[in-house]
């Protein structure tokens, strides 16, 4: 056990070292039906040209990490690179049952259920290898979850820079404050991908958190 600890670290230590701006692993975490693809959809269209994923209302749409080399965000003049990565929802229970009701038949929300625990596992293992994450919850819903409480516990022992958005804000029910108060050492961000509020001041936090993890 000793030696398999040594080499993450020494894996960790020398991925660090030669870390460069245009390697820089960006994240994006949370639990399903956030926003998450939405949101990384968003970046890659104001600074691709093109989508990243493929967006529903049907939970684990996304179920494998998907990512998009070399995105360029540039602000106030200077610019910043980074490998943005999207991630499966993480959930602690995936029960096929729940895709039933989207007019899935029995072996169809079966597969689906095998392949999205797949994915949370996928996404777990990928934790490692990012150097920074964006948290994307749902600014509507409670923040006092099991898994956004151990995703952002996960984060917090591996010490990468994080940065949770309060997504959904159009709605009534959205309360930023509700976040910020459940995860008061990390910077919240309140935005809508739906009408782009406050997407401008997210940019500017990723700006910050990129650097921050060069």
């Amino acid at each position: 056990m000793g030696i398999n600890i040594f080499k993450g670290w020494g894996k960790k230590f020398f991925s660090n070292l030669f870390k460069t701006k245009e390697n820089v692993k960006l994240g994006f975490y949370g639990p399903p039906n956030a926003g998450k693809t939405s949101l990384a959809n968003k970046i890659c269209q104001d600074w691709l040209g093109e989508d990243i994923g493929v967006v529903s209302k049907i939970p684990h749409e996304t179920r494998h990490v998907q990512f998009k080399e070399k995105v360029t965000l540039e602000r106030n003049g200077k610019k910043i690179e980074f490998k943005l990565i999207d991630t499966p929802g993480i959930a602690t229970k995936i029960d096929f049952e729940d895709f039933l009701g989207f007019g899935m038949k029995k072996k169809e929300a079966q597969s689906r259920a095998k392949e999205a625990t797949q994915g949370i596992i996928e996404s777990i293992k990928w934790l490692d290898d990012m150097d920074a994450v964006v948290v994307v919850l749902d600014s509507a819903e409670n923040p006092y979850s099991q898994v956004n409480i151990t995703i952002i516990g996960n984060l917090a022992a591996r010490k990468i820079p994080v940065l949770v958005v309060a997504n959904k804000i159009d709605l009534k029910k959205s309360d930023i404050e509700k976040i910020r108060a459940a995860f008061p050492d990390y910077e919240v961000v309140g935005i809508s991908v739906k009408s782009g509020e406050g997407i401008d001041d997210f940019y500017e936090h990723i700006f910050k958190l990129v650097k921050k993890a060069k």
